[in-house]
């Protein structure tokens, strides 16, 4: 793993083996902001909902997120899927609290227990799951997921119309679901899974990302 500087001046993650990063080159906060705080979690009319992750890598997204709680006075129950986490070392050079401060908390998401509930704050309480997303069989029930694997080129099996199947089902009524892919056969298994799916404009460098709703229909 090998630390880099995208354009926004905030840091992502490099895997050489794979040539995948954490996040976009052309910004990780921009990305993460745009995708999933501005599509999604701003979406969410819940004052305390209960918030999935497929990823936790950085913690930029879990940061991004308790920082968006404590602003508009959100109580989050964040939950968090990662199968590889990322060493305190590079942890600890990660530069987003530069942003907007809170350094201790995003220490703090770094060396919160696995797999148990941990206050971080009044506002926010994260569990991180250490897990294998893709043999996985139960989920927190959600209000708003964050789909932040890497990409279907490199890991189709996240990707796969069963794990979409798995959302759906521990999704909430009206819950959101964003993701930085635009790909269509991931739009296609959003839909077969039982997504309303529409594509949206994405991150900068990337024309377009997908949101996806459990709209539950209703007889009158």
């Amino acid at each position: 793993m090998k630390l880099i500087t995208t354009d926004d001046g905030s840091n992502t993650v490099l895997i050489p083996s794979i040539g995948e990063t954490y996040h976009s080159t052309f910004g990780a906060i921009q990305e993460s902001e745009h995708v999933f705080i501005e599509a999604g979690l701003r979406l969410c009319c819940k004052k305390r909902l209960t918030l999935l992750e497929v990823g936790f890598g950085s913690g930029l997204n879990a940061y991004l997120t308790m920082i968006y709680a404590i602003n508009n006075d959100l109580e989050v129950h964040y939950h968090a899927v990662e199968r590889y986490p990322i060493d305190d070392a590079l942890a600890s050079e990660l530069n987003f609290v530069s942003r907007y401060g809170r350094a201790d908390e995003f220490a703090s998401l770094h060396r919160a227990e696995w797999n148990a509930e941990v206050r971080i704050n009044d506002r926010f309480f994260i569990t991180k799951h250490l897990a294998d997303f893709t043999v996985m069989d139960r989920l927190p029930q959600f209000d708003v997921c964050y789909f932040d694997a890497f990409s279907p080129d490199k890991q189709p099996e996240m990707w796969a119309l069963d794990r979409f199947e798995l959302l759906y089902r521990y999704a909430e009524d009206e819950a959101i679901l964003t993701t930085y892919c635009a790909k269509g056969q991931v739009r296609r298994n959003m839909q077969q899974a039982g997504f309303v799916v529409e594509r949206i404009q994405g991150a900068k460098g990337k024309r377009e990302m997908l949101r996806a709703k459990k709209k539950i229909l209703t007889i009158s």
